[in-house]
């Protein structure tokens, strides 16, 4: 059994904490058995080197003003470029914001990208706003952050409660007051097809995750689980992340879908479930819009299905949703982890002494930004390459980085995650020391 660096924290951290305590360990370690890291390089690679703060009105649709608070922080100026998403969430705070582009740093190290990680986001909740207000608040949010984003600067792109829509009026507000720039539609990635977005960026996350779990079942990575075929799959979230991650699963692979959530509940039946059909009732048969209902079946909590008999236990929802409870109960052989930090550490230390395969979400879920990469690749080009194409690199990609987690864990005994870590951090020292420091 792997060693998990932070074994020794039993209290459930929150999500910032927790992500900083990782790096923390992974950097120790680092200290320790491979090369020495100074205190102050430490601390330029763990701290944003921006945080903006916004507060401003949105009309109603009723004529009234109502204000919002909006972040957009750039963790990490290693590349110059800084890429990450946009959240709208009542749950959006800067910490969040904070921990979120920090993640993505880490993210984009781990798969060989030429960012730093960048985040940002509303306190709002979408499904309360009108789409109209949506959209005057998405036009208003890319005005207050225009100064800092840009094609070679900072590259937003989707997020929870964020679509191609809201990426197209990102991109729309930033052309109007940049009507001569080159490459504006490079602004912002994940955006609609017909304004320069990629094939394949909207599966792009649910299909990079797929591709690291086949290569771990596919390697004997996964104790007592040797074929995909028939494998029984519990899915947390049934957004972009996690209804593509069923479809994929149950079409490409041969999984048995057994379970299903969104923010209203979830479904269980262990002959399985058809995601095509979940969706349909989702969104057309559903009149509160949940999968909750389908079929006659049980409600349940989200704790509840997540506990629920699997062999793969996919979070594809948010942070701190795999907690030590749970992880307590579920009898899955593999976790792959497609939102961002689902897993405590309390949570982490269970399953491995569990032995308990954890696909960490640094590697997992960077399909998303690796197809956004490509995105704005093309825009840059001024190209737009085939679905086929797209997904052929976007394999070779997870393929190679998964490699190397899995060399870096076997050569010194640590788990995935923490493997992760120490190859992310490796990397940033790396274009650090050959940068130097200015001036």
């Amino acid at each position: 059994m792997n060693v998990c660096l932070t074994s020794e924290c039993f209290e459930e951290l929150d999500f910032l904490n927790r992500t900083q305590l990782e790096f923390e360990k992974a950097a120790e370690f680092i200290h320790a058995e491979m090369r020495p890291i100074s205190p102050g390089v430490l601390q330029f690679l763990k701290q944003p080197f921006r945080q903006l703060t916004v507060k401003f009105p949105v009309q109603m649709d009723d004529g009234s003003v109502q204000m919002f608070t909006g972040y957009r922080v750039q963790h990490s100026r290693l590349y110059g470029m800084t890429k990450g998403g946009i959240r709208y969430s009542p749950e959006v705070d800067l910490d969040m914001i904070t921990a979120l582009a920090f993640d993505m740093t880490m993210k984009c190290q781990v798969i060989g990208l030429p960012y730093g990680g960048g985040k940002g986001g509303v306190r709002v909740d979408p499904k309360k706003l009108s789409r109209a207000e949506l959209d005057r608040l998405t036009r208003r949010y890319a005005y207050e952050i225009m100064p800092i984003i840009g094609p070679d600067t900072d590259v937003p792109a989707p997020d929870v409660g964020t679509g191609p829509r809201e990426m197209g009026l990102i991109y729309d507000t930033y052309k109007m007051f940049s009507p001569n720039s080159q490459y504006s539609s490079a602004v912002v990635t994940g955006k609609p097809i017909s304004l320069g977005g990629s094939l394949g960026r909207k599966e792009a996350t649910a299909l990079g995750g797929a591709y690291v779990l086949g290569e771990a079942v596919r390697q004997g990575h996964v104790k007592n689980l040797s074929s995909l075929k028939d494998a029984s799959v519990v899915v947390q979230g049934c957004g972009n992340a996690g209804y593509h991650i069923a479809s994929i699963l149950d079409a490409d692979f041969g999984c048995r879908i057994v379970g299903i959530c969104d923010s209203k509940g979830g479904i269980y039946d262990e002959n399985g479930l058809n995601p095509q059909e979940l969706l349909n009732y989702k969104e057309n048969l559903s009149c509160e819009h949940t999968v909750c209902g389908f079929d006659g079946l049980e409600r349940l909590e989200t704790e509840e299905l997540l506990a629920s008999p699997c062999d793969i236990l996919v979070p594809a929802a948010k942070e701190t949703q795999l907690t030590a409870p749970i992880a307590e109960e579920s009898n899955a052989k593999v976790v792959l982890e497609l939102a961002n930090g689902p897993t405590t550490n309390a949570a982490d230390k269970i399953l491995n002494e569990k032995e308990v395969t954890v696909l960490p979400d640094i590697l997992a879920n960077a399909g998303g930004v690796t197809v956004s990469y490509f995105e704005w690749l093309q825009n840059k080009a001024g190209e737009s390459w085939s679905k086929d194409f797209v997904n052929a690199k976007l394999q070779t990609r997870m393929a190679m980085a998964y490699a190397d987690i899995v060399k870096t864990s076997k050569t010194h005994d640590i788990v995935l995650r923490d493997a992760a870590f120490v190859n992310a951090i490796l990397k940033a020292m790396d274009v650090m020391e050959q940068r130097s420091i200015f001036p």
